[in-house]
């Protein structure tokens, strides 16, 4: 789970090491990053996306934020399923950290909690203090309560001292033969506050369905523009 920076992504996201194109970050970091030819300094952001999925569809939308992400030069997620989160200090060095949970009950499912309980320890030091924070959720349901979850996200972030994103994409459901709630469209649920998707009782190859995922890719570039932003 440590965090990547320019020097060592190579094109398949795979990390390697060149120590002739390496120098110590100067950024203060500890990273280590790459210097071009003519001293400029470039330093990877890092997001990581922390997410617990039941059955695959959420950790699916964590994978289309993902995409959204890396659309933009010099910024790179992580995907850290809270069941493979062994310490929560090792998210500290990340620039800026994307929850996720489905909606089970109209509640975040208690393996989520119980990641956000053991990050009791990170808010007794502000550790995430000033960091970037956004969430999303999925469920099998249009509404299923969604609202709440993503209520419960923001306030554990806040909570934290973090620096909450909503998710800024417009619903376009009325582009589609006036039909609410479309496929297609984005941000069908009209959502505001995080990123809302809904999934049939299908494989994760299948659903949640293209706009949910487009409307995930977005809100992952949305994300990834203000973690530049932020510096």
């Amino acid at each position: 789970m440590t965090p990547l920076c320019s020097c060592n992504k190579s094109k398949d996201n795979s990390s390697k090491h060149d120590d002739k194109n390496q120098s110590r970050c100067a950024c203060g970091h500890g990273r280590i990053c790459r210097l071009d030819k003519n001293k400029y300094h470039f330093r990877m952001r890092n997001v990581a996306i922390v997410y617990f999925s039941g059955y695959g569809h959420t950790k699916k939308v964590a994978e289309h934020i993902k995409i959204g992400i890396e659309r933009v030069k010099e910024v790179y997620a992580s995907l850290l399923s809270v069941d493979e989160i062994k310490d929560v200090d090792a998210l500290n060095d990340y620039e800026a950290i994307v929850f996720g949970a489905p909606t089970y009950m109209g509640s975040v499912p208690y393996q989520f909690k119980k990641f956000m309980d053991d990050a009791s320890k990170v808010w007794l030091k502000q550790a995430w203090k000033d960091k970037l924070a956004a969430g999303f959720t999925n469920s099998g349901s249009l509404s299923g309560d969604k609202f709440n979850v993503l209520m419960q996200l923001c306030t554990f972030a806040c909570q934290q001292g973090m620096i909450w994103l909503s998710l800024g994409v417009e619903n376009t459901s009325g582009q589609y033969e006036s039909s609410s709630g479309h496929v297609k469209a984005l941000n069908r649920m009209g959502a505001s506050l995080g990123l809302m998707t809904q999934s049939e009782n299908n494989t994760p190859d299948v659903t949640p369905p293209i706009g949910d995922k487009k409307t995930a890719e977005l809100f992952g570039q949305r994300i990834a523009n203000y973690v530049l932003k932020l510096g």
